[in-house]
């Protein structure tokens, strides 16, 4: 029991929310100091600098949208969020004992705390960052656009109006690309505005590329898992969860309404068609072979309860029992078995329990010739009170 509540104290889900948590919290903690100011001398009797409290009060709100970012990307399994959320989480305690104000410790102590747990679940964020052609040189793009006109304002300094050292030319490039254009830092010659031009061309247009490219595919990803179209990331933090291996119309849909709204699932199956339906009616799928090792892997196998495997095809439901098996030989299997013959096959492929529907026909023939005790195994497939069980019989 013991064992079981440190896990669930310490399982990915939890720790997520636990970074969103300290996300949010530095966020709250730097905009309310930003708001009072640095006042008296702060928790340490002065031994924290004015100047350096107040500049952190800022840089705290920006750790808190970094970790922000990091948390989406721990809810999508990537190990370069769990990175980015190891090295953010030290930064937003300093920046709490650097504020040096009392709307801060609880920041620091949430942050240190929440360090080791991130720490005992990081074999659970393993997804490498996939980037496609395009979002590459998009921000290939973004970046260059930024260097030329960060170098290029640098070197006509002298035909700008206060620009003097590369911070002010990267500040230039910035408000120019983006539009926002202050107006504090502006052309004198008509070289400056044509190099102007020409940064708010090149600026603004990457930019633009940068959002249609980069950050649509993680909009259109959020409002998919809102309508039930996308459940990789709640696949990612499941555990102690059931796997559904292959489709079988005649079983397996009784089966997911059985499962709906009391335990966690995935369903694994190969028909394309089909997977899209199951998404429609928000139903945890994902598309792939079921005796597939990495399809297995992606959904969690190895922190999975049990397994279930319920098609009319016993050659392939041997198949992902054998894979299962292998994969993780503690795991509950329960499989179906459309040929009485093939029953003890599939237990000799891993399988723990094998039912066989062909079995009903027996039963009935049972009844009809009144066999003992059938009338209490029907009960008990029916769902009725029954004063004993399956292995009575």
């Amino acid at each position: 029991m013991e064992g079981g509540l440190r896990r669930r104290f310490t399982s990915a889900r939890v720790v997520v929310w636990l970074v969103i948590g300290v996300a949010l919290l530095s966020i709250a903690t730097g905009l309310v100091t930003t708001a009072t100011g640095p006042t008296g001398g702060g928790l340490f009797g002065g031994l924290i600098p004015r100047a350096v409290r107040q500049t952190t009060s800022y840089t705290g709100t920006i750790v808190g949208f970094l970790l922000l970012v990091a948390a989406v990307g721990l809810r999508r399994g990537l190990r370069a969020a769990w990175y980015a959320s190891a090295i953010l989480l030290p930064v937003t305690a300093i920046h709490g004992l650097l504020q040096s104000t009392p709307y801060s410790l609880p920041l620091v102590v949430f942050s240190l705390l929440t360090l080791p747990a991130l720490f005992l679940v990081r074999t659970r964020f393993q997804q490498p960052v996939e980037l496609s052609a395009a979002q590459v040189a998009t921000a290939a793009a973004v970046v260059g656009a930024q260097l030329y006109g960060t170098i290029g304002a640098y070197a006509l300094r002298t035909n700008f109006s206060d620009l003097n050292t590369w911070f002010d030319a990267f500040y230039f490039t910035l408000i120019t690309a983006s539009t926002v254009g202050y107006g504090d830092i502006h052309p004198t010659t008509t070289v400056a505005r044509a190099f102007g031009m020409t940064v708010i061309v090149f600026g603004a247009g990457s930019f633009a590329a940068a959002l249609g490219v980069l950050f649509a595919p993680i909009l259109e990803n959020s409002f998919a898992s809102a309508l039930g179209k996308s459940t990789n990331t709640n696949i990612n933090l499941m555990e102690d969860h059931l796997l559904v291996l292959g489709y079988g119309h005649l079983l397996t849909e009784s089966i997911l309404d059985e499962l709906d709204g009391g335990t966690e699932y995935v369903v694994v199956a190969e028909d394309s068609d089909l997977v899209e339906d199951l998404r429609e009616a928000k139903k945890t799928v994902i598309h792939g072979d079921p005796s597939d090792e990495d399809v297995l892997q992606r959904v969690g196998i190895d922190r999975a309860k049990s397994v279930l495997v319920a098609t009319e095809d016993d050659a392939a439901d041997s198949l992902a029992v054998l894979t299962a098996r292998q994969l993780n030989p503690d795991i509950r299997i329960v499989a179906s078995a459309t040929e009485r013959e093939n029953v003890r096959k599939l237990r000799r492929a891993g399988a723990d329990i094998v039912v066989s529907p062909a079995l009903i026909g027996r039963m009935l023939v049972q009844a009809a010739l009144g066999g003992e005790h059938v009338e209490e195994l029907a009960a008990q497939l029916a769902g009725e009170p029954s004063n004993r069980t399956l292995d009575d019989f």
